[in-house]
Order: C-alpha cells, then structure tokens, then sequence
C-alpha cells in the first residue's frame, strides 16, 4: 500500500453514509495518512444509469461533502480531511479517483436487492478499482479473524500480504481460505473418482495453499495463522459464515471477478439479512510491459506475431 496516497472515501448522502465516514477516518487515521472524501454530483451526468429521481442542487452536493469533513474532524481530532466534488457516472469516476488513493472506502446497498447487495456503484469498483477496495458492510466484531480467500497462485501474493500486514496491524490473527476444485469440475462434468484419489487432491490442495503461505508467513511471524481447505460445493457457506463471524474478509479481485461476485451476493440465510463484516477487494498487480510494448510498431514487422 503507498502510504502517500489518501485514504479515499465515497459518499451520496445515504443514511449508512455517517458510520461509512466513521470508518473511513479510522482506516486513514490506522495507516497515517489524510483522508479524502468525495461525493459524485449527477447534475450534468446524461448516461445509462442516471437516477430518474429529483437530481440534488450542486449546493447540496457541496454541504454534503462539508459536513462528512466536520465528522471525519470530530471523530478523529487533528486528522487531515480534504474534500473533492467529482462530476459524471459515479462508478466511473471513483474508479479514475482509485488511482490516486492508497485505499478506497465505500459502502452497500442499503435496501435489501435481489441482484446484488452492493449496488451498482461498488459492483462496478470491485472490477475496476485501481487501488485495494475496502466495502463496508456495518459493524465487526473487533476479536474476529482476518480471513483471506486465497487461489494458492503466485499472484495472489498482494492479496495475502494485504491481509496478512491487517492482521499485524489490529493484533488479529489469519484465516487463510483455499477453495479446492476437483479435477474436470470447472467444466461440469462430474470426474471420475479412482480408489485413493479424493484424499491424495485433498493434500495436495492444502500442500499448494501451505506453499503459498511460506512467504507471507515469513514476513510476519508474529501472525497466528489457521489453513482452512474448502470444496467448492462448500464456499458459498463458508464465505457467509466468515462475512459474520470475521473481522475483515480479503479478497482478490482476479482477472474474472468471479469472487467479487460470490462475495456481492453473499447473505446469511438463517437471518435473511446482509452479512456485515467489511470486505476488501484487492485488486491484481500490474503486468511488467513485455517486449512487444516496450518496442512500438515490432509487431508489425511479423504479421504472425
């Protein structure tokens, strides 16, 4: 995380938008940087998704952001709050915003949906936010585990370290989640189970996720950590079992998004309400620029290419 970057935070003026500035301000105060709050105006916003209700006064837009600046103050004296009023389609803008914050705070939809339980604003960040992508769900317990879902790739090392230096930071300890996928699952044809095979996949999977471990448990030694392999049949119920029980849920965006999605849906189904603990989505490292981009007009040369 670049610690000269601000702690970003989006608001629009929603009841829940109080407690997200409390949390915010938390979040910038723990990692010692200024807070920045920014509210998107629709007012010369023409696109697919603009509201069909009454479009709020840029003056209200402006009291907005001045009053989230007063509470972020009050809630934590001497901390550094900048405001910025963004113009056009709310998720587009906050994305752009993303790449010049160390941290992008928003919240959920308030009301219960039946298609997703961010709304269409957070659904689009968790795509294409630049920077990690903290959604706040309501309250935590503070005692709860950081749990991370983790591919047991090397490119889900941000994603750990991310949690990992959390969990140092809060005297928290890990959850490392590794969903296991048999063999010929992913294209839904149920595969063929030789004698002895389910329990050697099954080590095999906790040795991946052990390996992917070693690095990032290297690096904070101090941080107790539970390794927790799960089938796929299982995720969507350990997700929501972690979303209440958890601290802070860690995630990789990935190149398909496909967990941000489990995780946007995820309810608790005993209750029927919303599960409340905070998510973050990291999201993937930047690609280092292959030959190819570092040489305009080479791959002209070979039509092949």
């Amino acid at each position: 995380m670049n610690t000269d970057k601000p702690v970003l935070a989006g608001v629009n003026g929603t009841r829940p938008g109080q407690a997200l500035i409390d949390f915010a301000a938390a979040e910038a105060a723990s990692l010692g940087v200024p807070l920045l709050i920014a509210h998107v105006w629709p007012g010369r916003y023409t696109g697919t998704f603009r509201g069909r209700g009454i479009i709020p006064a840029r003056a209200d837009a402006h009291r907005l952001l001045t009053l989230s600046a007063e509470r972020a103050r009050l809630i934590v004296p001497g901390l550094t709050v900048r405001t910025e009023l963004l113009e056009g389609g709310a998720g587009d803008a906050l994305s752009r915003a993303s790449q010049r914050a160390a941290l992008v705070v928003v919240g959920h939809r308030e009301e219960a949906h039946p298609r997703s339980a961010w709304g269409s604003t957070t659904a689009y960040l968790a795509h294409h936010t630049a920077s990690p992508l903290m959604i706040y769900r309501g309250a935590a317990p503070v005692d709860g585990p950081v749990v991370v879902a983790t591919s047991a790739r090397h490119a889900g090392g941000p994603t750990l370290e991310y949690a990992f230096e959390r969990a140092a930071r809060t005297g928290n300890a890990v959850v490392a989640v590794h969903m296991w996928m048999r063999p010929g699952a992913e294209d839904g044809t149920p595969p063929v189970v030789p004698a002895g095979a389910y329990a050697k996949e099954r080590a095999d999977a906790e040795q991946a996720l052990r390996a992917a471990l070693a690095p990032v448990v290297a690096l904070f030694p101090g941080v107790p950590v539970e390794r927790l392999v799960v089938h796929d049949l299982e995720i969507a119920y350990t997700i929501e079992r972690a979303l209440r029980r958890g601290r802070l849920m860690v995630a990789g965006t990935g190149r398909s998004g496909t967990f941000a999605e489990l995780l946007c849906g995820a309810r608790d189904p005993r209750l029927g309400q919303r599960s409340t603990c905070p998510t973050a989505l990291i999201p993937p490292a930047p690609q280092p620029a292959g030959p190819m981009a570092l040489t305009p007009g080479r791959a002209h040369d070979n039509p092949e290419s």
